[in-house]
């Protein structure tokens, strides 16, 4: 998989055997069933060129982490603790990183101005009439999807 997420384009076996023999021996029917393997488990789709295939990942390599980071959360007992356990190990870096998600995730709409300005009023609250309305906009805004899906475990199988 981290050839075909590194590509971001369809490839053959040839390519990938090819990348592949640079770093050790191996050979072609061995990267022919892998992704026979992730095709069948449904990580990648094919598409037939010729008397080969071409193969294309399903998902990135970014939602795939994200499925994994779900899957874990989920199981915990204390899914609050288990974010703060998570936080606690991210670097300085990282910790940057998931403030810059927060911020993407809650849209313009929804942050608070870094400096308020001294004249800065609270805004006055919607007549009865716009408050019918915005939920219907925020529905059309933004819909409701859960986070993309590990392939493997929606076909309740293990393996990469």
């Amino acid at each position: 998989m981290s050839r075909v997420w590194k590509w971001n384009r369809p490839v053959t076996v040839r390519e990938v055997l090819e990348d592949l023999q640079k770093e050790r021996s191996i050979a072609y029917t061995t990267v022919m069933t892998v992704l026979d393997n992730l095709h069948q488990k449904g990580w990648v789709r094919r598409e037939a060129e010729g008397r080969a295939y071409r193969y294309e990942a399903v998902s990135t390599r970014a939602a795939y982490a994200a499925a994994l980071m779900n899957d874990a959360w989920s199981q915990s007992d204390n899914p609050a603790a288990a974010l703060v356990a998570f936080f606690g190990m991210m670097s300085e870096e990282q910790r940057r990183a998931l403030t810059d998600a927060v911020r993407i995730v809650q849209g313009p709409e929804t942050q608070e101005p870094t400096e308020p300005s001294e004249s800065a009023q609270a805004p006055e609250p919607p007549a009865e009439s716009e408050q019918a309305e915005q939920p219907e906009q925020r529905e059309r805004a933004e819909p409701r999807e859960g986070p993309p899906q590990n392939p493997a475990s929606a076909q309740g199988s293990g393996g990469r």
